[in-house]
């Protein structure tokens, strides 16, 4: 039986777009550090690409880590975090728990990013994000476990459970149950 965080393949597909939307927004602090790598916005692109049914699952599971690897090419907490979001947004494919971490590291990128007030950054991400979900995705989202009751993916007690990341997640979940 799948995991409940892998979400079904039309539900993964809205929240992917959400997911690159998120990821995009942030993505200029990955390509200011960063200008001649592609590999983040190719996987924000596969993730929009992905949710208009151009793009298969199994093709982007085996690609899915291509963006993760572009945040060894930079070195600032902003530009680490933005290749993550785009590296998550690519994952939904695979799993849409992952959509939740593209958001969830978008939001670090832009608390890395600022000048002076790291936590009102992240919070006006955090709204903007949750601003730019349609219905149809909030819907879907709330059909994943809260963070920590599934160990079957990345909403367990990983890297997305723990620290800032973890309480952005909650921030979402917490405004996605407080919407119904």
């Amino acid at each position: 039986m799948p995991s409940p965080q892998t979400l079904s393949e039309s539900d993964r597909r809205l929240v992917a777009e959400w997911a690159a939307d998120c990821a995009e927004r942030v993505l200029p602090l990955f390509e200011a550090e960063a200008p001649q790598d592609d590999r983040a916005r190719d996987a924000i692109e596969r993730a929009k690409a992905f949710a208009r049914g151009e793009l298969t699952a199994a093709g982007e599971i085996r690609r899915r880590f291509v963006a993760g690897r572009a945040a060894h090419a930079v070195t600032s907490a902003a530009a680490v975090a933005a290749a993550r979001a785009a590296a998550q947004a690519a994952g939904v494919a695979h799993m849409g728990a992952h959509a939740l971490g593209a958001a969830a590291y978008a939001a670090k990128a832009a608390a890395a990013a600022a000048a002076t007030d790291a936590s009102s950054a992240a919070a006006d991400e955090l709204a903007w994000q949750m601003q730019h979900m349609t219905d149809d995705v909030a819907e879907a989202l709330r059909r994943l476990p809260l963070l920590g009751e599934d160990s079957a993916g990345p909403l367990g007690s990983g890297l997305l459970a723990s620290g800032e990341l973890g309480a952005h997640i909650r921030a979402i979940q917490a405004q996605l149950r407080e919407a119904v």
